[in-house]
């Protein structure tokens, strides 16, 4: 800060009546009565600078997208193949439903759930694709680049963990059709299929967080090097019934590499 900016600001604290406070030799000296007063007046979130680093950033929104979009089209391919096969198989196997053997009901079970399992997971990719789609090609903000993708790891880390539980559903069936032989077949064939749905949708997760978290750590890190909190300016205005008006503004800088 100048000299006749200082001095400028300093009778403007003069005129305020917590003037008293900011007088104190220990916090002037420190900085802090000019940090607080800049903080009361402007607010720093309020009025900040910032410059965008293109490259990084939106090196990082692009490649979040990109590998969503590709994990969406693949979870996508999942579903309608296992619909149209499974679906296929279960015109076959309806005729064992009016047999008396539970073992023969199995396959039909089995495929039935798939196909239910499978529209589910087809109406999350498409969502999920079209949500993708629906952003904007470039970074908003940095905030929001970093926002996002914390939170599509996070969201990831949260469906890996209720995959295991879907595997832990399964277990539990497999093991109740054999304390429940009027419906063994329902149990083993739904067990069944949970136990194939909750082991792709796993590794699925599991796999699209590795690519995720590998391919942007490098781009987070060198966003986050780029970040500067800097003074942006200083000013001073008279008012006539208001008094005097004064603005700070101190905000992130974002080098330009």
């Amino acid at each position: 800060m100048k000299t006749s900016q200082f001095q400028a600001f300093m009778r403007i604290i003069g005129q305020l009546p917590f003037k008293d406070f900011f007088m104190r030799k220990d916090l002037i000296q420190c900085g802090v009565g000019a940090l607080l007063v800049s903080l009361f007046l402007c607010g720093v979130c309020e009025n900040t600078f910032a410059q965008t680093a293109p490259h990084h950033l939106d090196s990082l929104h692009s490649t979040r997208l990109s590998i969503n979009k590709t994990a969406m089209l693949t979870l996508g391919a999942w579903a309608v193949g296992n619909m149209a096969l499974n679906g296929a198989l279960m015109l076959q196997s309806s005729q064992n439903l009016a047999s008396g053997n539970e073992a023969a009901k199995v396959p039909f079970y089995f495929q039935q759930m798939n196909v239910f399992w499978n529209v589910i997971n087809l109406g999350l990719a498409a969502g999920g694709y079209w949500g993708s789609l629906s952003e904007p090609a470039r970074a908003v903000s940095l905030v929001d680049a970093l926002e996002k993708q914390a939170s599509i790891e996070r969201i990831l880390l949260f469906n890996a963990g209720l995959d295991c539980a879907y595997l832990a559903a399964a277990a539990w069936m497999l093991e109740r059709s054999k304390t429940d032989p009027e419906r063994q077949g329902l149990w083993q064939g739904y067990g069944q299929s949970l136990l194939l749905q909750g082991a792709f949708l796993l590794v699925f997760d599991v796999a699209v967080f590795a690519i995720q978290h590998t391919a942007t750590e490098p781009l987070v890190r060198k966003v986050l090097e780029s970040v500067q909190l800097a003074p942006v300016s200083v000013g001073a205005a008279s008012g006539t019934n208001q008094g005097v008006q004064t603005g700070f503004q101190f905000g992130v800088r974002v080098k330009i590499e």
